[in-house]
């Protein structure tokens, strides 16, 4: 099945806390995101491939709703509802889950590919917005996670870097189209982020880092407070903002 649920705990949380989906909220930033939100919050994440993750996330957090989920063909609508049942109702939203890989040239297009990570990366986060959107009222946040990429193509990835651009501008459409609801929505885009559990080229992130005003690659931890900085309150004023967490790349 797309779709199954992998555990979930019992009890619906207070009424000060939110409940929030996070897609891709197994591993790397996604679950960085989900640990900083399941203390005070209920959580729900998917994960497509991250089976072992997602146990150890499960176990880390029982109250927290955890559904397989292969956004490219998974029905909005039934993550939605799963969410539903469990908490009762969709405060939040953060689109993170994504697809990217090494890229053919021009001179060998990948069809299929393109079609996988735009599936993925763009219509998945649109569906899923407009699956929630009966649950979402006033005062609700929807996060996108784009990426540097979007601004500056890697050449390796021009089909991934294109996808991210277009989030990006579906941010700022939601964002007018969705404001007179009292719906906030923003994105967030990471540049080069620590990933312990795939670490790429060192010289790569040395190449990439060196063009940032911090030198560094950021933690998943400080990408994932952005995200829950516009998820809160404190943001009740912004929307349609893409906010760079890249540690100042191409400054």
């Amino acid at each position: 099945a797309a779709l199954c649920a992998a555990r979930s705990g019992r009890g619906v949380g207070r009424v000060a806390r939110r409940a929030i989906l996070i897609t891709g909220g197994a591993r790397g930033l996604g679950r960085a995101i989900a640990d900083s939100l399941a203390p005070d919050h209920d959580i729900a994440i998917t994960w497509n491939t991250a089976a072992e993750e997602a146990a150890v996330f499960a176990s880390a957090h029982p109250r927290a709703l955890v559904l397989q989920a292969d956004l490219e063909t998974a029905p909005p609508a039934q993550i939605i509802a799963a969410v539903i049942a469990r908490f009762g109702r969709l405060d939040g939203l953060v689109n993170n889950a994504a697809m990217g890989a090494r890229e053919p040239g021009p001179e060998a297009f990948d069809q299929g590919l393109a079609k996988r990570v735009f599936a993925v990366n763009v219509t998945a986060p649109l569906a899923l917005v407009g699956a929630a959107l009966p649950h979402l009222g006033a005062g609700a946040s929807v996060v996108n996670i784009s990426s540097a990429n979007a601004r500056f193509p890697a050449m390796a990835a021009p089909v991934f870097s294109a996808s991210k651009a277009a989030l990006e501008n579906l941010t700022l459409g939601l964002a007018k189209a969705l404001g007179p609801r009292g719906i906030r929505v923003n994105a967030v885009a990471p540049g080069a982020v620590e990933r312990p559990y795939a670490p790429g080229p060192p010289e790569a992130i040395r190449q990439f880092t060196d063009r940032t005003a911090l030198g560094r690659p950021a933690q998943a931890a400080e990408v994932a407070q952005a995200v829950r900085f516009l998820l809160s309150d404190a943001a009740s004023a912004i929307t349609g903002t893409v906010l760079d967490a890249s540690g100042g790349d191409r400054l």
